[in-house]
This record gives C-alpha cells, sequence and structure tokens, in this order.
C-alpha cells in the first residue's frame, strides 16, 4: 500500500492509465484558485495580446507568446472568441480558453494549490517519487465557446526519456458531458507515442513530428467519459490518448492542470516548454517556497 493511495487504486491507474480521486481538493481551496484566475483575467489587458490556443491538432502550432509562456502567466484566447472583425464577441473574462503555465511558481495562491504533500504522495505512489512541476494550465472552457481540445497524448508535448510525464488534473467545476468533461481510452496508455511537438531551429516557435502514424482512438466512440463533482482529482499517464468536447452548454467547465515530470529522466532541449536559469523546476515533494 502506498503512503496515500491504496493498493487498489494503484493498480487501477497502471491498468487503465488514468485514476479518478473525488474530493482531493477542499472546496474552499478550489474557491481561491478560481478566485485568483478570475482576477489574472480582470486584470488582463486584451490588446496587449491576441494569442489564440488552437485546439485542432493538425494545425496546431506554438507561436513566441506560446514559448515565452513557459516563464509567464499569458492568457491564451478561444479560438471563437472573436467575430470576423476581430471585436471580441463577449466580455474578455468570458473569451479566454486558458491561463498558462507557470503559474505554481508566479503566483502564491496557485503555488499553495500545487505544492502539497498529498499531491507529492500520489506522485510517488505511482512510481515518480522526484516529480518535477514543469507547466500548468487554468483551464476555462467558456460557455458556449469552450473549445474542444482534440484526442491526444500529453507525451507528445512534454517529452522525457524515458516518458515520465504526469497529467493532475482538477476539476475546479463540475464537469459534465454538457460543458466539455474529459474522455478517456482505459488502457490506451500501453502503447506507442504518436507524435513530438518540437521547437524549430528558430527558436521561436514548433511543430509536429510524426513518429508513429496509427490513428488515436477516434471520439467519443472509443473513449469512456469522466463526469466528476469539484475537488476531484484526474491522474493521466502522459500516453493515455484523452479528449474533450467542445462546450456549447450556458456553463463553464473550469479546471486546474499541473504536468510533471521525473528529476531522473532526460528532457530534450528540443522540448517547447524550456525553463531557465531564473525558474528552475521544483520538486512537488519541497515545502513552498513564499513568493
Amino acid at each position: 500500500m502506498g503512503a496515500f493511495l491504496t493498493d487498489q487504486q494503484i493498480a487501477d491507474y497502471h491498468r487503465d492509465g488514468f485514476l479518478v480521486l473525488p474530493d482531493f481538493a477542499k472546496p474552499s481551496a478550489c474557491v481561491a484558485l478560481k478566485a485568483q484566475a478570475e482576477k489574472i483575467l480582470h486584470n488582463f489587458d486584451p490588446d496587449a495580446n491576441r494569442s489564440v490556443f488552437t485546439t485542432n491538432e493538425q494545425s496546431r502550432h506554438a507561436d513566441q507568446q506560446f514559448i515565452d509562456s513557459a516563464t509567464g502567466i499569458i492568457c491564451f484566447f478561444e479560438e471563437e472568441a472573436f467575430d470576423d472583425t476581430g471585436t471580441l464577441k463577449q466580455s474578455k473574462e468570458l473569451s479566454i480558453n486558458k491561463i498558462g503555465h507557470a503559474m505554481h511558481d508566479l503566483d502564491p495562491v496557485f503555488e499553495s494549490f500545487t505544492y502539497t504533500p498529498e499531491l507529492a504522495a500520489v506522485a510517488s505512489d505511482l512510481g515518480m517519487p522526484d516529480a518535477l512541476a514543469l507547466q500548468t494550465m487554468y483551464i476555462c472552457k467558456q460557455p458556449r465557446i469552450g473549445g474542444e481540445v482534440s484526442c491526444h497524448q500529453d507525451a507528445t508535448f512534454l517529452y522525457s526519456d524515458p516518458i515520465t510525464v504526469t497529467g493532475f488534473w482538477f476539476a475546479i467545476e463540475d464537469a459534465t458531458l454538457e460543458n466539455g468533461c474529459l474522455w478517456a481510452a482505459p488502457g490506451g496508455h500501453k502503447t506507442t507515442l504518436r507524435k513530438k511537438f518540437v521547437r524549430n531551429e528558430a527558436n521561436d516557435g514548433a511543430t509536429f513530428e510524426v513518429l508513429d502514424d496509427s490513428p488515436l482512438p477516434a471520439a467519443p466512440t472509443e473513449l469512456v467519459p469522466l463526469e466528476v463533482k469539484a475537488g476531484t482529482l484526474v491522474v493521466l499517464h502522459g500516453l493515455l490518448p484523452h479528449w474533450s468536447d467542445v462546450n456549447r452548454s450556458e456553463k463553464s467547465r473550469h479546471a486546474y492542470s499541473l504536468h510533471c515530470i521525473s528529476e531522473s529522466a532526460e528532457y530534450p532541449e528540443w522540448n517547447w516548454l524550456q525553463r531557465n536559469s531564473e525558474l528552475p523546476l521544483r520538486r512537488l515533494d519541497k515545502v513552498a517556497v513564499s513568493l
């Protein structure tokens, strides 16, 4: 038995490639994180950044602001946020797809939510006692325009050798079929990595390199929905195919996603996300530093 998880939970994770842990985050912590995210959205200047997060893998590429977000806190618009004239169709607070990617090390509220003994224990129980907090995203999944995230493997975007990337996805609000919950392919992590997202030579963007052209499971027919309540933690193996649908409902689906890699693994320089010496990666099991 692990320090936090039961033997059955550990076995379920290795069998399915994901694990659902209800009531992992306290309601007060979820409320505080959402309030801090909304503060970031309120203070965001939409005219200073028009970067759009493209959720279609066939056309996704990284621009300079995406690259820079590795060491910053940047807001990315939904694809459907603007009309044909380039004007926001609704308030900026309801137009952002996500905030990324270093809130856990630059914002004290996000930091305290991320670096907890409980989360470090989960990572350790699942085979990563030396987990490094690599990147974070606060995903808004906005009402009516919340974009689809096509079926993908997280190791495509955060590659290490050996592959160790693990996603810790927290439901900050209830995630349902109506507002775009996660879907996953049970056992799908026992497969090959299909693509790598590789920086270009100019170091100002990245594109896909195909490793295996075998298709990922078709969404949603070959996946199962993960409808969860606020406070639930969903752990995702780096090779697990997963997907989320567009949100056409009147309710948002806020979530907080942390990706970790093993400190002992090699993290290549061609990965899009690179931290600098001023903001080194930190282990989950280290005591949080006051900012």
